[in-house]
């Protein structure tokens, strides 16, 4: 049997980072392999059940649902029995869950809101792994969720002005904008390592701009400059 995987390539990205420096950023305990596991069945699940609300292959979708959600659940019972008030970090991605659902419903996957929507929801999940063993949100965990948002801002800003908005210059504009605003505040505020962290973002934004790749070609790339960030962010915390 086939899996029934994602498209969004870019997702795992989101899936891993913010998760595992979340984790970096408290102490990692082996909870947090089940939790993983749990989250990218969860993940998985999400995938279909959004698809759902489309109304068309009601049935497929449905199975395909069930069989992530089940072992998700499973293994999510993990970190719920050491931790129990992780629950809430749950509960906080559920308004996201209901953006990115009505967002399919309209057939508008690809819009702006629904993106940032789903870059809260695996930010937050960095969150719950660094609560998992102490049991406490820390400075250090908010400024790892912080730059988990920013970035993946970013990626999402960039990808669109080298797809979807290629012939907007406004959204250009925006994209090159954001990309040098982020470490410029990174850097007043102290943190010049972080801000070195988004400089590969900025450099790519520019310098990649209005080159005829293919979506592969971008997806890989994006896959080193997320590799560079998360390194980047590990030595920050350090």
């Amino acid at each position: 049997m086939k899996l029934f995987l994602p498209k969004q390539h870019g997702a795992w990205a989101m899936l891993i980072l913010p998760f595992w420096l979340g984790a970096a950023s408290s102490e990692i305990i082996w909870p947090h392999i089940p939790f993983f596991l749990g989250w990218t069945l969860l993940y998985l699940a999400t995938y279909p059940s959004l698809l759902l609300f489309k109304r068309k292959r009601i049935t497929y979708y449905a199975k395909w649902t069930a069989i992530y959600m089940v072992p998700a659940i499973l293994l999510l019972l993990v970190p719920l029995l050491t931790r129990p008030s992780i629950i809430v970090f749950g509960l906080l991605m559920v308004p996201f869950f209901i953006i990115n659902a009505y967002f399919s419903s309209k057939n508008q996957d690809r819009a702006l809101g629904n993106d940032f929507s789903a870059i809260f929801s695996f930010s937050i999940a960095g969150l719950a792994s660094s609560y998992l063993p102490g049991g406490e949100v820390t400075a250090l965990s908010w400024t790892v969720f912080a730059a988990s948002v920013l970035f993946f801002s970013g990626s999402t800003f960039y990808v669109k002005s080298m797809i979807r908005e290629k012939k907007n210059l406004s959204f250009r504009w925006i994209s090159w904008i954001y990309h040098a605003a982020v470490p410029l505040v990174c850097l007043l505020m102290g943190e010049w390592v972080v801000a070195a962290a988004f400089l590969p973002s900025l450099y790519r934004s520019i310098a990649f701009y209005g080159k005829l790749f293919s979506p592969k070609r971008i997806g890989i790339y994006e896959i080193a400059n997320a590799a560079i960030f998360f390194i980047m962010i590990l030595i920050a915390m350090n």
